[in-house]
């Protein structure tokens, strides 16, 4: 039942999208007509919405994800000291932006008598009704900016995820290599030198297939049992990785307060990336039950996230040290096999979650492609066109088989813009003619301006990490003092 749930908010969330894309061609009395019968056609089940607890619960699952295990990394990008504060800081500044996002689109149901908005048409609808003519007459643009830094998102997620997987089966495999075959070849000759480690990026593209068969299902549904068993598969594996880093804390004294300037915008990106659920927050709320308990169902839910990713954050950070990878999973032993399938119950949650993050582009890029083909054409149109998504997502992960910079990069890009940038000038855009105080509209125009220099700063610091990676290569060397001779190692540089 939770398992079928979850697929539906899914559903919901994508509605916003789907439903837009050709909304500027009809007027306003017949777009409200016409949602009407969208939003009923995504009801649950029993049509009442889902309850406070099936809520609180989507808003852990929607921010949950490959970010949490990147944040000890950042830690180390910021420092011991400075890391954890800037962590509560952007987390406190991502959730206001949340309660900005909810509260526009109210007041904007209300003067325009809609019955519920998504982000996008919250953007576009705070444009038509705000000061500038110039924005007035290009409110549309508001939704395909949206769209875009959506579309951007969602791939860029489907892009970590393959070389999350691709990083973790590697590690499992080899450490199978290493445990089993290695000890049986003791009284060998081969030196150290001998052994060899496949590319990572052969692993990628080893998965590719299987991804590809997978979006196949074009139904999330069908999923449904196997998001429920990717969902406790996850949590099984967050329950271990912390009853590993706790046993053995190091001296917080012997790590530095703060990092190099030149690191934190790398920090700024996997920790703005972490907070990923801004996406989910209007489709859950106007999806309950209670509306007027929204507020608080997204402070506690929120302050779970925030709780967890500190305490991951700042203990991996300790118990790991300068070793810190990508992936906190990359750093728990390869010899025992617990902590392996640790790798093994994430990785399965993590590819059965692509689907579910690839279903925004699909359902917003398929459609535009498809009408313009014969109908006997449209199926076969639509797997090329999903084949042909996944497989950019893989070439970016072949590109940049380093999952810190993928996660860095997409975070400062499009979740800077989703989750800092355009709230606060939403809500300038909204209230403006119900007197904003000053310290309001400094306190927007604050939030978007570090939002944007986020935005150029972790963007330009990652793009010349991606370009010229030799510095990070040789920081970032491997526990294997054999993997020195291997020039694949030196392309996939595990971080």
């Amino acid at each position: 039942m939770e398992a079928a749930a979850r697929e539906e908010l899914d559903m919901e969330v994508m509605k916003p999208l789907i439903g837009e894309q050709n909304s500027d061609s009809i007027s306003d009395d017949e777009h409200e007509n016409e949602l009407l019968p969208v939003e009923k056609h995504y009801q649950l089940d029993n049509q009442e919405g889902i309850t406070f607890v099936q809520t609180l619960t989507h808003l852990l699952k929607g921010n949950i994800g490959t970010g949490l295990l990147g944040l000890p990394l950042a830690i180390k990008n910021a420092g011991i000291v400075l890391g954890p504060i800037s962590l509560v800081l952007i987390g406190v500044v991502s959730v206001h932006c949340m309660h900005i996002l909810v509260r526009c689109s109210h007041h904007l149901c209300q003067r325009l008598k809609k019955t519920s908005l998504g982000y996008s048409d919250t953007v576009s609808y705070a444009m038509e009704v705000g000061p500038l003519n110039s924005l007035q007459k290009r409110a549309s643009w508001g939704r395909c900016i949206v769209d875009f830094f959506l579309v951007i998102t969602q791939l860029g997620f489907c892009s970590v995820y393959i070389v999350f997987l691709a990083e973790n089966v590697k590690q499992v495999h080899e450490g199978f290599l290493q445990n089993r075959i290695v000890p049986m070849n003791d009284t060998s000759t081969s030196g150290p030198s001998e052994k060899r480690s496949v590319d990572l990026r052969i692993y990628m593209l080893c998965f590719l297939p299987f991804i590809i068969l997978l979006v196949f299902i074009r139904d999330l549904k069908s999923l449904s049992m196997l998001s429920f068993l990717a969902n406790l598969s996850m949590a099984v594996s967050l329950v271990i990785i912390y009853q590993y880093i706790v046993r053995d804390i190091s001296d917080p004294r012997k790590l530095p307060p703060v990092a190099g300037w030149k690191k934190y915008p790398l920090f700024f990106g996997t920790a703005i990336f972490a907070f990923e659920g801004i996406g989910v927050v209007l489709p859950l709320e106007n999806r309950m039950k209670e509306t007027q308990r929204f507020t608080q169902a997204l402070n506690i839910g929120m302050g779970i996230v925030m709780t967890l990713y500190i305490t991951l954050a700042t203990l991996g950070y300790l118990r790991f040290g300068d070793e810190i990878k990508g992936s906190i999973t990359l750093n728990l032993p390869q010899e025992v096999w617990l902590y392996q399938s640790v790798k093994i119950l994430y990785s399965f949650g993590i590819f059965v979650t692509y689907s579910i993050q690839y279903y925004v582009p699909a359902e917003i890029i398929i459609p535009a492609i498809t009408s313009k083909v014969q109908q006997k054409w449209k199926l076969f149109c639509e797997f090329m066109v999903r084949t042909l998504l996944v497989c950019s997502t893989c070439a970016v992960a072949v590109l940049i088989p380093h999952l810190d910079l993928v996660i860095s990069f997409v975070g400062a890009v499009s979740s800077s813009t989703l989750a800092l940038i355009l709230p606060p000038l939403v809500e300038i855009l909204t209230f403006y003619k119900e007197n904003l105080s000053v310290w309001m509209i400094l306190k927007d125009v604050f939030i978007a301006v570090v939002g944007v220099v986020g935005f150029l700063t972790g963007t330009y610091v990652t793009v010349e990490e991606i370009i010229y990676p030799a510095a990070t290569v040789l920081v970032n060397t491997t526990e294997s003092p054999f993997e020195d001779l291997n020039t694949t190692n030196s392309v996939t540089g595990f971080n």
